[in-house]
């Protein structure tokens, strides 16, 4: 074993072929470079351990105490870092409902991180939402979605905009879904008061992504099914999960993959601030945030502010308390958002000529254990043994 070569044996390897015992993993530089074969003096030990590709994030506020929406670029940073050390090695920054040109600016100092490799994209969460299932968004702030508006925020992400969530009922929504489509970003319905036939022409117009399905929007009626079955019925579509057991009740979201299933499903954190922190009082854009036993709520209102979630957390629950199996929790928590993402070719699964992104959790209890990005440990490396000679 060199420097930049690794070997990773004897682990539980989750592939997209299907789960393989005492498997064996190859790092070269920052990809991996082989898979299988008999384990080797030099190896490093993994017997015990699960290996799944890193996790990747659709839809995260900040976390470690910081936000993106701060517009300050060490803030971020320390954001990304936090959730890289709980396993999601791609992160899509997400900012909240503010001045037009407050976000643009954010926007701006998002995307230079966004080349330097440090994030994946920018997602603009509002201001185009509705005033009735606006959530922690500042209601004198929201604006209907025109396009010239939609456009400005984009543009300020120097083509780094992956995803725009707005409300299609809303004056001008269809349209920015159109454009939004054909400028190769992501159109998201959600924070909505849209109604069944509504959603599907926002389908057809070009929304591929439901924002935390279920909440801020209407519930399913039986006159009225509103845009949750509008969104989960349509193979176009995927949808956003919160599993941390606040957003969603387990047999929701058992619904929504027996609908949807797996490969329709990005588990998301949708955290704030106060990811991987713990109870206090934190900002949310121009919102305070009080966090108490875990769950976030707007100090005014009361209404739950995104999550604390991480997730290796949403991870563990799904296996745990779910039952996914470990292919269905991997295709979640990463190959469907890389692939929503444009990244398929790159990350979202364990493959050869793939980026070295992975994860080793606990095969007993699913805890996380390490973590690498790009043939990088980012922590956890001096827990495993080298294989001795036989």
């Amino acid at each position: 074993m060199t420097a930049d070569r690794i070997t990773l044996a004897g682990a539980r390897l989750v592939l997209p072929c299907g789960v393989v015992e005492g498997g064996r993993l190859t790092v070269e530089g920052t990809a991996i470079a082989g898979l299988g074969g008999e384990p080797e003096p030099g190896d490093l030990d993994l017997t015990g351990h699960t290996l799944v590709p890193g996790f990747v994030d659709l839809h995260v506020h900040g976390g470690g105490g910081a936000s993106y929406a701060s517009g300050i670029a060490e803030e971020a940073l320390h954001a990304a870092r936090t959730h890289l050390a709980h396993g999601t090695t791609t992160t899509v920054a997400s900012t909240v409902t503010g001045e037009i040109d407050e976000v643009a600016r954010q926007a701006a100092v998002l995307s230079e991180l966004v080349e330097d490799g440090v994030l994946a994209g920018i997602h603009f969460e509002g201001p185009f939402i509705s005033h009735n299932r606006c959530g922690a968004h500042r209601p004198d702030l929201l604006r209907d979605p025109d396009p010239a508006l939609v456009r400005k925020l984009v543009d300020a992400a120097r083509g780094h905009a992956a995803m725009v969530t707005l409300a299609p009922e809303l004056p001008g929504g269809l349209d920015s879904v159109r454009m939004l489509a054909d400028l190769g970003v992501i159109a998201a319905v959600g924070h909505t008061d849209s109604d069944y036939a509504t959603t599907l022409r926002a389908v057809d117009a070009g929304a591929t992504v439901a924002t935390h399905l279920f909440n801020a929007m209407p519930g399913i009626a039986h006159r009225a099914p509103g845009p949750i079955v509008a969104l989960l019925e349509d193979d176009r579509v995927t949808v956003e999960l919160i599993n941390d057991g606040v957003h969603l009740h387990p047999s929701v979201l058992d619904l929504a993959y027996r609908t949807a299933g797996a490969s329709r499903v990005a588990l998301i954190t949708d955290a704030m601030g106060a990811a991987g922190m713990g109870d206090g009082l934190y900002p949310l854009g121009p919102l305070q945030v009080r966090v108490q036993d875990g769950v976030a709520r707007l100090v005014e209102g009361g209404a739950i502010a995104g999550s604390t979630l991480t997730l290796d957390v949403a991870f563990k629950r799904s296996v745990t308390v779910n039952g996914l199996s470990l292919g269905q929790t991997v295709e979640s928590l990463s190959t469907t958002p890389a692939r929503l993402l444009g990244l398929a070719g790159t990350t979202g699964s364990l493959e050869t000529g793939k980026l070295a992104d992975l994860v080793a959790l606990d095969s007993e209890t699913y805890d996380l254990v390490a973590v690498m990005r790009r043939g990088h440990w980012v922590l956890g490396a001096e827990r495993f043994d080298v294989v001795k000679p036989a």
